[in-house]
């Protein structure tokens, strides 16, 4: 079995944001990035197919030279190759278009995909990925084994968990359940210097088109000073939470 698991190159969340060129552009300076943790969870699951099923596991970016530390360190993690598209992405259109045209070159039996990255949180790409390559299509997955060619999956709805059954070949948008945290795998000596070894090659873009452009960045409103009631200003404080927070 031939797995691809797409990987996104995220700021860490404990990064501070800034934005830059009339506040269009993200400002890249002093920011620790990572592997975009709904891909990790991917990756993880599909190590576990590898060591079971003896499934080859490809990861995939799209992205600039910078993106390659984190290639790196999936290699190390346990994926077998690893592929970079050349290419700054502009939006999610655009990185379907990318990742199709390399797996209708490999033929794969699995794609994973995060749902969505932590940095944009598009959710766009696995859906547009299934869709260019017409493949079965499970998003908010939790749950995944394969018997043969046939995926049984379980998701995330609103209210419970669905139980879905399809035929292979089948991409996946990946979240915390399909492992979970504790299980994530972290890179011992021996996974790093192997990971030197394997392969990482960097491919040329495909014409694609993009759909859409960020007008402009906007950081949310600084929290306003807090106020504070004696507790036995019970009167003043019904007066402030209707008049000034109206929230009664």
């Amino acid at each position: 079995m031939k797995i691809l698991v797409c990987i996104s190159h995220v700021p860490d969340t404990t990064s501070k944001i800034n934005f830059v060129d009339d506040d269009r552009a993200f400002d890249k300076n002093g920011v620790q990035f990572i592997i975009n943790p709904n891909d990790e969870f991917g990756l993880t699951r599909a190590v576990w197919f590898q060591q079971k099923e003896q499934a080859e596991v490809t990861v995939i970016t799209v992205g600039e030279a910078s993106c390659e530390p984190t290639l790196r360190k999936c290699l190390a993690i346990g994926a077998n190759r690893a592929f970079r598209i050349n290419l700054n992405p502009t939006d999610g259109f655009q990185v379907a278009q990318q990742l199709s045209a390399h797996c209708k070159e490999e033929n794969y039996d699995l794609i994973i995909a995060g749902r969505e990255s932590i940095d944009y949180n598009g959710a766009m790409v696995p859906g547009m990925l299934s869709a260019h390559m017409g493949y079965n299509f499970v998003t908010n997955c939790i749950g995944l084994e394969i018997e043969g060619s046939t995926a049984k999956a379980k998701r995330e709805i609103d209210g419970g968990i669905e139980s879905i059954s399809c035929e292979l070949p089948l991409v996946i948008g990946a979240q915390k359940g399909l492992v979970e945290e504790k299980d994530l795998i972290i890179p011992n000596m021996r996974g790093i210097m192997q990971a030197r070894q394997k392969s990482l090659t960097v491919l040329p873009p495909v014409d694609s088109q993009i759909k859409s452009t960020i007008s402009k960045f906007e950081k949310p409103a600084p929290r306003g000073a807090v106020k504070m009631v004696d507790s036995d200003q019970i009167d003043q404080l019904i007066d402030l939470l209707h008049n000034e927070a109206k929230v009664i």
